[in-house]
């Protein structure tokens, strides 16, 4: 049998074909990143103070001038779980990148098989032995765009799992300053309850004395008891919570529970000197939580599409090249076979199941804008939060100030004024547990002080990246169309 010879230049045109139908539509729709409209300015919007910086320059941890903090915070990133998990996340996603985009392509394979019998379609008097081992290839063709579409959505959920790291990161570093600064707070307030009962105890003393002489009736001896004990049942209850704070912070830093060293007090700890100025625009840009919400929309958006080809029908192309034999010692010298087809698979009737199936990515495309735009209000928010924090803690913590200094102060006449028989022990009493109270008080006001801080900055997208890590977002961003850059 003799077969017709053509012209390289047919054949050419012939195996470009298939690559014409690969790119010639797309269905669906394609995605759009959705508008919001921001402020002018935060409506609590601070003065900037210290250097000129960005937020884009800023390790903010830094800010806080605690070297201790800053190990803290180095360890946590290194070696908490849920970084590895998210870490381990995002090659999971560069691997359904790779397996999604091999759909593109042809699948080359090998079929080959052997039998003996007197069967081989039809029943036949002989014994026959046949064998045969080809090269196939499958492919089918991406016409309506579906593996395209595919790949597109792979892509954006690998650039959403970066994202997401980076939430994992910003939230894990928020979390090790705040619990670091909650455990200066109950370190200080575990000193604060240990001088008082020093204090206490020496009044007892002198109380005990002047019962003992007749001079004070038992109440007043009872009621020195009392504030001792007091001051007393504090020190376990801070060493309690010390301790529950070091766990956290242990666990947070991938740990077994331990001790945990501590810097300067709480009360001597450095104010951040630096108040980003931030455009509420530039939020958008640099929360990571946002690009990873828009990134999810995207991958989301390219669902539609592919289910709107799954309506479609399936074009693809089969090929087979190899040797076949009916005598097993003479294969190779046998002729070769081959085989070339083309297959189209598709629905006529299926009683609206595709089409709702275009109707459910639709719905889940609309919940995935309603996220994005819910996450971007909680961001705007958070920013508020944080300002609002700043502002009126500075000034509860100066009034605060002002109340530990008049209650040392009372508490001082007042013992002076019951000492000389003025006034009588319930007003020593009075001021010892004012002086008590607003100590810890301040206290716990300088940790919320410090802590807003602490959110300002994970509020406005972190700012912590060094010069490779720029280098790498800046790839993310190039190879993410459609994403914010951040």
């Amino acid at each position: 049998m003799k077969f017709k010879k053509y012209s390289p230049g047919i054949i050419a045109i012939i195996l470009l074909i298939p690559l014409f139908f690969q790119g010639c539509t797309t269905v669906g729709p394609d995605f759009t990143p959705p508008k919001v409209e921001t402020p002018d300015q935060f409506r609590h919007a601070l003065a900037p103070k210290g250097d000129a910086k960005t937020i884009s320059d800023l390790k903010w941890w830094e800010l806080f001038d605690d070297p201790i903090l800053f190990q803290l915070v180095n360890t946590a990133l290194e070696n908490n779980k849920s970084v590895k998990i998210a870490l381990s996340s995002i090659e999971q996603a560069r691997a359904e990148l790779g397996f999604y985009k091999a759909d593109e392509y042809p699948a080359i394979g090998i079929s080959g098989g052997l039998s003996t019998g007197n069967y081989s379609g039809v029943r036949s008097q002989d014994t026959s032995n046949n064998v045969y081992l080809a090269p196939m290839l499958n492919w089918e063709l991406d016409f309506w765009g579906k593996f395209k579409r595919s790949t597109e959505a792979a892509k954006a959920r690998l650039a959403a799992s970066e994202y997401g790291m980076r939430t994992i990161q910003i939230g894990l570093i928020t979390d090790v300053a705040s619990t670091y600064y909650l455990l200066l707070d109950y370190h200080q307030r575990l000193a604060i309850s240990q001088e008082t009962l020093i204090s206490r105890s020496k009044s007892l003393d002198i109380i005990q004395q002047r019962f003992d002489r007749g001079i004070i009736p038992e109440i007043d001896l009872n009621q020195a008891q009392i504030q001792k004990e007091i001051a007393a049942g504090s020190i376990p209850k801070y060493e309690r919570f010390i301790g529950k704070a070091e766990n956290a912070l242990s666990l947070l830093m991938g740990q077994l529970p331990r001790g945990i060293q501590s810097g300067e007090p709480l009360d001597q700890q450095i104010i951040p000197p630096f108040i980003p100025d931030a455009l509420p625009s530039r939020l958008l840009e640099r929360r990571p939580e946002i690009s990873e919400a828009m990134a999810l929309l995207k991958a989301q958006n390219e669902q539609i599409g592919i289910a709107v080809a799954e309506r479609f029908p399936a074009i693809s192309l089969t090929g087979l090249l190899g040797i076949a034999s009916s005598d097993l010692g003479a294969v190779t010298s046998s002729g070769g076979i081959w085989s070339v087809g083309a297959g189209l698979l598709g629905p006529l009737y299926d009683f609206d199941k595709s089409k709702s199936r275009v109707n459910i990515e639709r719905e889940l495309t609309k919940q995935a804008i309603f996220r994005y735009e819910n996450i971007v209000l909680i961001a705007f928010t958070e920013v508020e939060d944080a300002l609002v924090e700043i502002e009126t803690y500075q000034r509860e913590l100066e009034a605060a100030k002002q109340k530990v200094t008049a209650a040392q102060n009372a508490n001082m006449l007042s013992f002076e004024r019951y000492d000389k028989g003025v006034s009588s022990y319930l007003e020593v009493l009075d001021s010892e547990r004012t002086l008590f109270n607003v100590q810890l008080e301040r206290s716990e006001l300088k940790r919320n002080f410090f802590n807003s801080y602490v959110k300002l900055y994970k509020a406005l997208g972190g700012g912590w990246l060094d010069e490779a890590e720029k280098e790498a977002e800046r790839k993310l961003t190039q190879g993410s169309q459609g994403q914010p850059s951040i």
